[in-house]
Parts: C-alpha cells; sequence; structure tokens
C-alpha cells in the first residue's frame, strides 16, 4: 500500500463518479466535488455508483498517479456519512488502507486519541515535546 507523511490529508467523495475518467478528469472532479485543489499533493478519492471500484488521485510534485482498484466481491462503504451540505469526507490513512481492504468501517467505534490543541505549544504538556538541556 501506499506510505504517506502525516501531512497529506484524504479526502472522499461522498458522491459517485464516473471512473472512466482519467488523470485531467478526476482533477477537474476535485476542484468541482471536494472544492480542493488535486495539486495541493492531498490523496483524492472516488467510488463508482456501484461501489466495487475505486480511484485514488495523488500530485507528487512531478506529475499525477493514479491506483485503481476493484473488489471482485462486495462493495467498498463510506466510513462516515458527509456532514450536511459537504460531497466529500475526510479520513486518516488508517481508515483508507481497511476501506480498501473492503472492511465496512460504519459500526466501528474509535477510541478518544490525545491531539494537540491549537493553543497549546510544543514542550507546554509534561513528557511530551523537545528535550530539555
Amino acid at each position: 500500500m501506499l506510505t504517506l507523511p502525516a501531512s497529506v490529508r484524504i479526502y472522499i467523495a461522498a458522491e459517485a463518479v464516473d471512473l472512466r475518467r482519467g488523470f485531467d478528469g478526476l482533477a477537474a472532479t476535485t476542484r468541482s466535488l471536494i472544492g480542493e485543489s488535486p495539486l495541493s499533493g492531498h490523496l483524492f478519492v472516488f467510488l463508482n455508483r456501484r461501489r466495487n471500484r475505486i480511484k485514488l488521485l495523488l500530485w507528487d510534485r512531478t506529475g499525477y498517479l493514479l491506483v485503481y482498484k476493484r473488489l471482485e466481491r462486495g462493495t467498498f462503504e463510506l466510513p462516515t456519512q458527509p456532514a450536511t451540505g459537504r460531497r466529500h469526507i475526510e479520513v486518516d490513512a488508517g481508515e483508507l488502507g481497511l476501506m480498501l481492504e473492503g472492511l465496512d468501517l460504519r459500526g466501528a467505534r474509535r477510541r478518544e486519541r490525545w491531539r494537540r490543541l491549537p493553543h497549546e505549544q510544543e514542550g507546554s504538556v509534561p513528557g511530551i515535546g523537545p528535550p530539555r538541556n
């Protein structure tokens, strides 16, 4: 599978897309459906109407990378439903990996995880941050 840096965001279009589209067609869909630039370096994921095929589009500084997968049985399922008024969802790399395996994550429960809040500076939480000299 793909190894992505933590800075790469993963967007999945919640609406079905015609997967006969190639690089340029999916780049245009990224702008119109997801509302992001396909040249941002983020990963964009598209499903067909039957949800048995999936395409991933990524710009890697020298050109587009397109990954295409077809499930022989079953369907790809979105891990969550998009927020009201949104046409896409954002997932992390772990969720995408499980989704590509054909697992249905809708009933899965995510345990609470620690994350740095915007007002917390590096080193302000004991035991977290750079070592002190």
